[in-house]
């Protein structure tokens, strides 16, 4: 099966990232996360809100200060080898959230090899997002086209995480064949789809593409008059109401 390849230093690992196994799961608790920082935005998924434990906390911090390959190789098979299922899992997530790329690819590497690990969609469309934001495209795509071997489909939000990606580089051929392929897929755009899309074609000025994306919104949500009145509003030198 093909792997997911990366330039990114392993903890005596191959240098390939196995996409061979289904999922993560997500952590049942939804407290607050008290370690790290990260600006709040619409993207935020609602479910990362998990307190981290002391081990989770001293695992993401002791992976940050590893300066070396070695000194990786010894947080590995010290600490982060002898987490707990939960633990290990809000490491991955507290690392993606703190936008850490390359430790989290390395957490989710090794967690992906662990007996418990189960089908789910959620993990990849959290480091679909996090690859995007790195402008990291080309790993992005591959891990977009690993889920159907992993018998998994993509949701609504796992385009939508892509077609950020796409825009996040100007690719906007891209994104609008993601947009479609989402639609052919039978999955709906949500107005987080819509707010991206028109956005970002708004700041490249394509008048025909947007005017087909209001179209769209005419279809797809529900009081699209209200939710474009939105969208001018926290875009007000826009004028994004014209829909033709």
């Amino acid at each position: 099966m093909d792997s997911l390849k990366s330039s990114i230093p392993q903890v005596g690992l191959h240098r390939n990232f196995d996409l061979s196994f289904p999922s993560l799961p997500m952590p049942p608790s939804r407290l607050k996360v008290t370690c790290g920082s990260r600006k709040i935005g619409p993207r935020k998924p609602m479910w990362r809100s998990r307190v981290l434990s002391p081990e989770a906390i001293q695992a993401v911090q002791s992976l940050k200060l590893a300066k070396s390959p070695g000194k990786l190789a010894e947080v590995f098979a010290n600490r982060i080898s002898r987490l707990m299922k939960a633990d290990l899992l809000d490491t991955l997530y507290e690392l993606q959230r703190q936008n850490e790329v390359e430790l989290a690819l390395q957490v989710f590497n090794f967690a992906r090899k662990e007996i418990w690990y189960e089908p789910g969609i959620s993990i990849f469309t959290d480091m679909i997002l996090m690859l995007g934001k790195s402008s990291n495209i080309e790993m992005a795509e591959q891990l977009f086209g690993e889920l159907e071997k992993e018998g998994l489909r993509p949701d609504t939000r796992t385009y939508t995480e892509m077609i950020g990606a796409y825009f996040r580089i100007k690719m906007i051929e891209k994104a609008m064949e993601s947009n479609e392929s989402m639609k052919g897929s039978g999955c709906v755009p949500d107005k987080l789809t819509f707010r991206i899309l028109i956005k970002n074609l708004e700041k490249t000025g394509k008048k025909e593409l947007i005017a087909t994306v209001k179209k769209d919104c005419l279809s797809y949500i529900k009081y699209p008059e209200k939710f474009l009145e939105e969208v001018e509003k926290t875009y007000p030198k826009r004028r994004l109401l014209n829909v033709v």
